[in-house]
């Protein structure tokens, strides 16, 4: 995630200052605010105000042919293609599961179980927790998890809003918490912070958030009024797509061992080809057939990649734009500001707090706000004796926080998208602005952690007194 040594260095001129800067950004927010709220979550309809943003950038600057390399340094980072091979693998493995019916084998090994609405969101939860943990991803989470479970809960008879909050939940969960979540290494390595301690740090409060958000989860589905089914006959399920149960496992088993977040995927893609084929789940024409009336080829990968395509492009229009900042010089400008300004460790703790939370919001991705901002938190915390740990969590908190909870950020979107899984068994389909409300790990983290953080700070202001 590092820049391409070889790849010069871009200082960016804008039309205005740094409201030229800015504007772009806030020309994006306001877009796709109005987008979420209007009830439309696919991230395709981002794509006209990423590229509007873009245009006005493009205007805005004083020299438009270096604007334009800015934009495709950006576009053309590892990390962005990273992600992006990630989400068609989760993708294609998601459309997978439902073609070979685990969504129907979940319900009928559920309803073996006597698990009610409460018990399956509780179990829903629980399951996103482990894989999100296992993989440290988020995105991942969301994309392997949604179209099992989602379906399933559904005709269970859980609340929607609810089960795909528990979802989003799990998956918050695991990015904050995990060792190897992209967030935990980012900004622990920013703050020149031990992974390790990071971690063991984040689990004195992470843990206890898990265990009241499963809580709250039963309580708030107990105390639902809605228990309506979307089809009664399909509750019955069949255990015939039991089997498939071995790939998420096998991608767990091989992502507890270290593997790549490529090659866990990649194996549990083939691994449940070749489970669905020896069982007869999964006809061969559903790997690939070819539409010769229609000159094409038809597969479940095709549909798993396309599915992913929205999310995708989306990425990498919004990387381009984030990049125009960081070349702009703010950020240098902003730590003289904050230098100037910071007189004690609360108020360090504040101004780390407060521009993480603006980066995040400025450019809705939680890995480039942490980049852009991580020499800033290190300068600031280290001249007011903040530990490199205590900085990589106050960077934690703001990032699995806002990203996981507005509607116009990528975790939110796609979790509202994937909730077109449901689609075909009846289910409606959520808005981004319903999901976030129900993210309970990450009001539960906010809220925890700031007190945590309230107390140390009250405990070792009075042991420095003289």
């Amino acid at each position: 995630m590092s820049p391409d040594p070889h790849e010069e260095e871009i200082s960016l001129k804008f039309h205005g200052g740094y409201l030229g800067v800015l504007l772009p950004f806030f020309f994006f927010l306001m877009g796709a605010v109005i987008i979420a709220l209007s009830g439309a979550p696919d991230e395709r309809g981002l794509w006209p105000v990423l590229i509007g943003a873009m245009g006005l950038g493009l205007v805005l600057a004083k020299d438009r042919n270096a604007y334009s390399e800015v934009l495709l340094q950006g576009m053309s980072q590892k990390i962005v293609m990273i992600m992006i091979t990630a989400w068609m693998l989760a993708s294609c493995i998601g459309v997978l599961m439902t073609k070979t019916g685990l969504v129907e084998a979940l319900i009928w090994l559920s309803l073996q179980l006597n698990l009610g609405p409460a018990g399956f969101l509780l179990a829903t939860f629980l399951i996103c927790c482990v894989i999100s943990m296992s993989t440290g991803s988020s995105f991942a989470t969301i994309l392997i998890c949604s179209p099992l479970l989602y379906p399933s809960g559904g005709m269970m008879g859980v609340e929607l809003p609810l089960l795909a909050g528990a979802i989003l939940s799990g998956a918050t969960f695991g990015d904050f918490s995990a060792p190897i979540s992209d967030t935990t290494i980012a900004s622990a390595l920013s703050q020149q912070a031990n992974i390790g301690r990071a971690v063991r740090s984040r689990l004195k409060y992470s843990v206890p958030v898990l265990l009241v958000s499963g809580i709250v989860f039963v309580l708030l589905q107990m105390g639902s009024s809605s228990a309506s089914v979307a089809n009664p006959e399909l509750l019955s399920g069949e255990a015939r797509g039991l089997p498939m149960l071995g790939v998420p496992v096998l991608i767990i088993f091989l992502f507890l061992r270290g593997k790549h977040l490529v090659v866990g995927l990649m194996a549990g893609l083939f691994a449940g080809i070749l489970i669905g084929l020896a069982f007869g789940l999964l006809p061969w024409g559903e790997v690939i057939a070819l539409d010769l009336d229609n000159f094409r080829a038809t597969s479940f990968i095709i549909d798993g990649i396309t599915r992913a395509v929205g999310i995708s492009f989306f990425t990498i229009l919004l990387m381009g734009l984030v990049q125009t900042i960081k070349a702009s010089g703010i950020l240098a400008s902003l730590v003289a500001y904050a230098s100037a300004r910071v007189k004690s460790s609360r108020a360090a703790k504040g101004w780390i707090t407060g521009v993480t939370s603006l980066a995040v919001l400025l450019t809705t991705h939680s890995i480039v706000a942490i980049l852009m901002v991580g020499e800033f938190v290190s300068q600031t915390g280290s001249k007011s004796h903040i530990s490199e740990v205590q900085r990589a969590n106050l960077m934690s908190l703001a990032v699995c926080f806002f990203p996981f909870v507005l509607p116009y950020f990528i975790p939110v979107i796609l979790m509202a998208n994937m909730t077109q899984t449901g689609t075909e068994y009846g289910l409606a389909q959520q808005s981004p602005l319903a999901i976030g409300m129900y993210n309970i790990v990450a009001w539960g983290l906010l809220i925890y952690m700031l007190f945590i953080l309230f107390r140390r700070e009250q405990t070792k202001t009075t042991l420095e007194k003289p």
